[in-house]
């Protein structure tokens, strides 16, 4: 028992994790981690202790897996992401409205993160399919506007929203907008008419789509009419590749298979999962094209 508990204070003061993260990931309430660790615990304890000895098992494996994984980039400045950064940064500065959309794992909200950190007053909303109606999209605005105390109401949220924005210059960014539905997508152009505030719509195919096609809402035609910078994203460039494989040292046949890669469905996304593999794979070695192809199948489960 002693082993145990030493072994789990060992982990948490090397992590810096708390009892309360502890328990989360042990599968246990805070309160019976503490009454174990103090030795209060009312009952027998061996079953709580076998909970905390896998954890501290599971802590070791993590910690030995992490080690040898090299750590993906926050960011690489890939062609397409400057694409992307270049009409968020219009948008922006002209108070007008952008919509870059196109396939999965081309890098759009890894850029738009990076422009959200990089500048001031720019606020990054992502949406998901609960986010379809007008009340819960103009929420998740708000709430990447730093407000916690949501108003009851769709229309007393579009007001904070607006009085927040307004005289800001600054940009709104609306990611996998398109769970939107037809009245959200006009509550967002309401926002950008009343404050003249940048707004960027990001997502897949379907975003534009929705705008364009031939059933659409007539009152689309107000948002159609002021978007005024279109980015379509296809697939993903060989510079792009190119870029991500230097920031792994990857160079050679190995670059040719990454390039493979990025060609499949997940793209840049997957190109990144399969070069932090592969690396792992070399060790100290140089990445050669086999580690590549290696990691490719062990990720499809080949």
């Amino acid at each position: 028992m002693d082993d145990v508990l030493g072994a789990v204070r060992t982990a948490m003061g090397r992590l810096g994790m708390t009892q309360a993260q502890v328990a989360r990931e042990a599968g246990m309430s805070a309160a019976t981690l503490t009454q174990i660790l103090s030795g209060t615990y009312p009952a027998d304890p061996s079953r709580q202790l076998e909970k905390l000895a896998a954890w501290v098992r599971a802590v070791a494996e993590r910690e030995g897996v992490v080690g040898k994984m090299p750590v993906a980039p926050a960011f690489v400045a890939t062609p397409t992401a400057e694409r992307i950064m270049a009409a968020l940064g219009y948008a922006q500065m002209a108070g007008d409205m952008a919509v870059i959309y196109g396939g999965a794992g081309l890098g759009k909200t890894t850029a738009a993160r990076e422009y959200a950190r990089r500048y001031p007053s720019v606020w990054l909303a992502t949406m998901h399919p609960a986010c379809s109606g007008v009340a819960m999209a103009l929420e998740e605005v708000a709430m990447a506007l730093g407000v916690r105390d949501l108003p009851t109401g769709a229309a007393k949220t579009l007001r904070l929203i607006i009085q927040r924005v307004a005289g800001s210059g600054g940009l709104i960014i609306v990611d996998e907008a398109q769970h939107l539905s037809a009245q959200a997508l006009d509550a967002l152009r309401t926002v950008h008419d009343a404050t003249g505030v940048g707004m960027a719509l990001m997502g897949n195919e379907m975003v534009f789509a929705r705008l364009t096609g031939g059933n659409r809402a007539p009152y689309l035609d107000r948002l159609y009419s002021r978007i005024g910078k279109r980015v379509r994203l296809v697939e993903p460039m060989e510079r792009d590749v190119r870029a991500l494989a230097d920031a792994f040292g990857i160079t050679g046949g190995a670059l040719d298979m990454l390039e493979r890669v990025a060609r499949k469905a997940g793209a840049l996304r997957n190109v990144v999962k399969v070069a932090r593999l592969a690396a792992m794979m070399a060790g100290e070695a140089q990445v050669e094209g086999r580690h590549v192809a290696a990691a490719w199948q062990d990720l499809q489960g080949a």
